[in-house]
């Protein structure tokens, strides 16, 4: 049996007493894997000792782990990115620096992409070991609009453990928050049947602090407008700006035509009447969304012929030979490691 070679890209903030326990996992998951495999532990920003202990850490382990401290703390997002374009391998696989995924289920998730053929395998993580008010809540919330919004079926967008294909995964760049719409993201270079997801061991957090809350859900709404426009109407911003101007438009040009009855036909005074200024602003509002999706065509139109971003990809075939499926290894959520 051979796999494709992988890198684990693990970003890190303020996580010292994890540090340790997080290689010895990524160690014992792996040490067995088909493949050359490597790990990227990407810190970003940490105040505490996080730092120094990833350095011991990567001399007493080897040469397979990797570390990349960025300047500050650019937040999660960009410290993924930050991994994922170090990554030199056929496959890339993203987990959290808490423990709380689990690093043991990273091999099965290699095979099961292999074996659905897809792009991406999200982790699900159906039994969440997380507060309810402050975590699942906010998460369900979110879960539900990225469905309603985007049409990608997936019962957990905020799990980071996931596998993907590099060469598809890289053709996307996550700016802001939005490491927690990549499956959407990627649904921009990939058809969504390749985008799947399976569930994954989830264990409670023991060190540490959550960088999270409720509030994120309020972010997630913001996100979720850039989120729908890229989705689809990336390559065509003229036919989102210009349905709104039309429809707008016609609101406008409807209330114009009965004032225009109102005052030609029946003699009656118009001036006065609030729906003479409502319907101004509506035209000259339609006329602005007209405008602006025409510049937006042309800036369109600018960036795909001036940059190196093609309007098309050709899919690459991975190199990898499936044996017998190895015994799994099983961690006890209850037990630290």
């Amino acid at each position: 049996m051979h796999l494709p070679s992988l890198t684990v890209v693990i970003p890190v903030y303020n996580e010292e007493e994890n540090i340790q326990p997080l290689f010895e996992a990524l160690e014992a998951a792996l040490k067995n894997y088909a493949g050359d495999w490597y790990a990227i532990i990407v810190n970003d920003g940490s105040r505490d000792q996080t730092a120094a202990r990833i350095n011991t850490c990567v001399s007493s382990f080897g040469a397979r782990f990797k570390h990349i401290e960025l300047q500050r703390n650019f937040g999660q997002t960009a410290a993924m990115q930050a991994g994922i374009d170090a990554a030199e391998t056929e496959l890339i696989a993203t987990m959290d620096g808490d423990l709380q995924n689990d690093p043991a289920d990273i091999p099965r998730l290699v095979r099961e992409l292999l074996e659905r053929d897809l792009d991406l395998l999200q982790g699900w993580r159906k039994n969440r070991q997380d507060a309810m008010v402050s975590r699942k809540l906010p998460s369900r919330i979110a879960n539900k609009l990225i469905q309603k919004i985007s049409g990608v079926k997936l019962d957990d967008y905020g799990c980071s453990l996931k596998i993907y294909r590099a060469d598809v995964v890289k053709q996307i760049r996550i700016y802001g928050e939005m490491h927690r719409f990549i499956p959407i993201w990627m649904a921009t270079v990939c058809p969504p049947h390749r985008i799947g997801q399976t569930p994954v061991n989830h264990r409670a957090r023991t060190a540490g602090e959550s960088k999270y809350g409720i509030t994120r859900t309020f972010r997630v709404l913001i996100d979720l407008v850039t989120v729908f426009f890229f989705l689809k109407f990336r390559a065509r911003p003229g036919h989102f700006f210009g349905s709104i101007g039309l429809w707008v438009g016609m609101i406008g040009g409807s209330m114009m035509s009965y004032l225009m009855f109102v005052k030609f036909a029946l003699g009656h005074d118009i001036g006065d009447r609030p729906m003479l200024l409502v319907a101004s602003i509506l035209v000259i509002a339609s006329l602005q969304f007209l405008t602006t999706g025409v510049l937006s065509e042309i800036l369109s139109r600018i960036f795909f012929q001036t940059t190196n971003v093609s309007s098309y990809k050709v899919r690459q075939p991975l190199n990898y030979e499936l044996g017998e499926e190895p015994a799994s290894v099983v961690v006890d959520e209850k037990t630290p490691l």
